[in-house]
């Protein structure tokens, strides 16, 4: 019975300490003494009650408070009983992962730690993994808020960083309610136990203070054909000096080698061999400073090169009669590289390692240095020990450009949707003047252009709206032959006389499915450029081809998955792109051109179109012979839909007068406009200025309604959640939503929202009255 009860009270504790029920558990711990004094005031209370029915109600209450307190004790005990055992689980779990694992509440502050957590950040000195983790990346702040979002919602998450010990992967999952477990992989650092040197050819070892041998990298296990296990098997007796020469026993025989030593974290000790130079005495060995597989340079202190082996010759391009300062070697160290070296040669700083940019011809390399002050016959000495880090500093410069680029579309995107609320006021109102003034006023003139102008601001939001891939687009199933055939007329008008166009087709070229106005708008934009590249005139070439890619095609950091594709090249015989200049073409306001004579927004647009359209974009050239092109489409497999006349379509959606719309729209030019315009068309028009309004004017069950005319985003609910819930007890209304933003933004929500329409700001006054026609109809 007994263990019934138990396990019975164990369970309900377990089901409420999954809810927020902890939290009042703790204020009332919290209140402990003062319940206890309240329950005990209550119990003597009772002894002197005047009757007998205040005495019960005085010793209920004093046996609630009692319960009270009880039940809360009951409750955070079985909690903690269920943290220490998921400790213990996770213990078993991660106790021995290499990577640091840690455990957090919702609000960040750390449970867990795994030993590989406490050597890699320390004990418990930081409670928040904010803290812990402050220094390792950048905005650690956002990236943990972010993570966390994403597992609390689908369980787990991860992504990839990049930090000053080079890239990791940051991963979290939800393991329960409130509490998620972190791990922290990286893929290049040296945490000290010298495991970030197994890969190098340096010979070298971490031991202890009292000689033991924690860890050979494998140079070292080769060169003596075993795992050594203590200091003196390698160095002979005696005590360890950095700086002497040793003998040491190989499987080819003895080699002279003169001992590095560097201070470890903790009690351990970094110490690299370094094989003696043929100049050196007592040098026998053929593996010796010139031959050894690691670029290895020595400096005097006054920072001028003293010899280079074989392998740094080689990765710095270096002439051997030829003895460069370290300044006129390296740069991009925030200071002046030659007292860095200064400062390691005269003990001033412990050795230590930076990432350095190589002068010269070779200028797009570099290279981890690590500097060390030596003794070299008498002589102090620094030596450099390099490492080829352009592939991390590459992968840092894609890293950067990327978060800049998103930074930028997001920018783009905020300032297209603002630009289209006003673009749509403008034009509204221009089209309500335009309504009153016929052709002999003398004001029709100037409304024509304001009209005209504010259209081309719209064209201008549309290339805003490309380059952040935020645009509307209207995709179809088109033949690129006759698309570009058509486009031909019109090109031949933009090159000019001095230029000739050349379009070339392939057989068998397969449908393509993209928007055909904004595919018409990239080559136009190509086509431009070239013509633009050729003052002098020249040629232009538009060819297509039908390609079938087998394989993964990797260009450019892109990855074009294998498929048929149908592929567009446009070719100019001009000027040529230079190639630093290469790399940034794509970028918004980026242009080859004099100042003037481009917005550098067509390559951006161009871009931006492709790749919404589910293609790629790649360029190829060289200065002074052309530029190449290449648009990569994916041949569509659909079956072409049978076209509907435009003719027949508006007959069978007849412009019914009449109606009451109800109008929901945060901004009031806006509102103003589309209010009048479906007025003048003879529609009963309910206005709102936000959701909880327009909800409001819906609690009258006598007033009809036929149409709802929408914002998307808004102030409060948004457009599809406050029609989702107005359609529950009016579900035969149909829907416009209008949004400064793509439609995409608002696909997946309008899927689920029967007879519902999207009408893209900036629209006018017969875009907005037909289409609230043709709902009606």
């Amino acid at each position: 019975m007994i263990g019934r009860a138990t396990a019975g009270f164990s369970a309900w504790a377990e089901r409420w300490t999954t809810v927020p029920v902890d939290r009042v558990a703790n204020i009332i711990v919290g209140q402990f003494w003062l319940l206890m004094a309240l329950s005990l005031g209550f119990g003597g209370v009772v002894l002197i009650a005047p009757d007998r029915a205040a005495a019960q109600t005085l010793g209920a209450i004093g046996a609630t408070f009692s319960m009270l307190v009880l039940m809360a004790r009951g409750v955070l005990f079985c909690r903690d009983l269920r943290v220490r055992a998921l400790e213990r689980d996770l213990m078993f779990l991660t106790g021995h992962d290499d990577a640091p694992c840690f455990t957090t509440d919702g609000g960040g502050r750390i449970g867990f730690r795994n030993a590989a957590a406490l050597r890699r950040f320390g004990g418990g000195e930081k409670t928040a993994l904010l803290a812990t983790l402050q220094d390792y990346f950048a905005s650690p702040a956002s990236v943990l808020f972010r993570l966390q979002a994403r597992a609390r919602t689908s369980g787990a998450a991860h992504e990839d960083l990049a930090s000053r010990h080079g890239v990791g992967r940051l991963g979290v999952q939800r393991i329960g309610r409130d509490r998620f477990l972190w791990r922290l992989e990286e893929t290049l650092r040296d945490d000290g136990d010298g495991r970030g040197a197994d890969g190098i050819g340096l010979p070298m070892l971490v031991a202890n203070k009292a000689g033991v041998v924690l860890f050979a990298n494998g140079a070292l296990r080769r060169l003596l054909g075993e795992r050594p296990r203590h200091l003196q098997s390698v160095l002979g007796p005696g005590a360890m000096q950095s700086g002497r020469e040793v003998t040491i026993g190989t499987t080819s025989g003895p080699l002279r080698a003169r001992v590095t030593e560097l201070a470890g974290t903790g009690d351990r000790r970094e110490i690299y061999l370094l094989p003696t130079a043929p100049d050196e005495p007592g040098d026998a060995s053929p593996t010796d400073f010139e031959n050894v597989p690691v670029a290895l340079l020595k400096f005097g202190t006054d920072g001028q090169l003293s010899v280079a082996n074989r392998a740094a010759r080689e990765a710095l391009g270096l002439d051997p009669q030829l003895r460069p300062s370290f300044h006129e070697m390296f740069e991009g160290l925030g200071r002046p590289v030659q007292d860095w070296l200064s400062d390691v040669a005269h003990k001033r700083i412990p050795a230590s390692a930076e990432v350095l940019h190589l002068r010269g011809p070779e200028a797009g390399l570099f290279f981890q240095i690590g500097l060390r002050r030596i003794d070299d016959g008498g002589r102090s000495m620094v030596l450099a020990v390099l490492n080829d880090a352009t592939a991390l500093k590459t992968l840092e410069a894609q890293f950067a450009q990327s978060q800049k680029m998103q930074a930028i579309g997001q920018l783009a995107g905020g300032i297209a949707h603002d630009f289209n609320n006003l673009l749509t006021a403008i034009s509204g109102h221009c089209d309500l003047l335009l309504l009153r003034h016929d052709r002999t006023d003398p004001e029709y003139a100037d409304l024509v252009q304001i009209h005209q102008n504010a259209n081309r601001a719209a064209s201008l939001v549309r290339q805003l709206l490309a380059f952040s891939r935020k645009q509307t687009l209207k995709p179809q199933r088109l033949d690129l032959q006759e698309v570009l055939s058509d486009l031909t007329h019109l090109l031949n008008r933009l090159v000019g006389e001095k230029i000739s166009l050349r379009l070339n087709h392939a057989v068998d070229l397969g449908a393509i499915r993209a928007d055909r106005r904004q595919l018409e708008q990239v080559v136009m934009n190509l086509v431009v450029n070239a013509r633009d590249a050729m003052p002098e005139g020249g040629t232009i070439r538009i060819e297509t081809e039908a390609l079938t890619i087998a394989e993964d095609l990797r260009r450019d950091r892109v990855s074009v998955p294998p498929g048929k594709y149908a592929v567009i090249r446009v070719i100019d015989t001009g000027c040529g792109i230079a190639a630093d200049k290469l790399p940034h073409i794509f970028e918004p306001f980026f242009t080859t051109k004099r100042v003037g004579e481009g917005t550098g927004l067509g390559l951006s647009t161009a871009y931006g179109i492709v790749k919404q359209s589910g293609g790629y974009i790649f360029v190829d050239s060289e200065v002074g012979r052309g530029t190449i092109f290449r648009l990569y489409f994916p041949i569509s497999t659909e079956v072409a839909a049978p076209e509907v006349p435009e003719t027949f379509a508006r007959k069978i959606a007849p412009r019914a007068q009449g109606g009451v719309v109800l109008l929901v729209e945060d901004e009031a030019p806006v509102r103003a406009f589309a209010s009048r315009a479906l007025r003048l068309r003879g529609f009963t028009v309910l206005e709102a200025d936000c959701a909880e309004a327009a909800l409001k004017v819906l609690e009258d069950a006598q007033l009809e309604v036929d149409v709802f005319v929408t914002d998307v985003v808004m102030p409060g609910q948004d457009g599809p959640s406050w029609v989702r819930e107005a359609l529950k007890r009016r579900p035969n209304v149909r829907t416009i939503f209008v949004s400064g933003y793509a439609e995409d933004h608002l696909s997946a929500t309008q899927a689920g929202i029967p007879n519902s329409v999207f009408l893209p700001k900036p629209f006018s006054l017969t875009d907005l009255t037909e289409l609230v026609q043709r709902q009606l109809g």
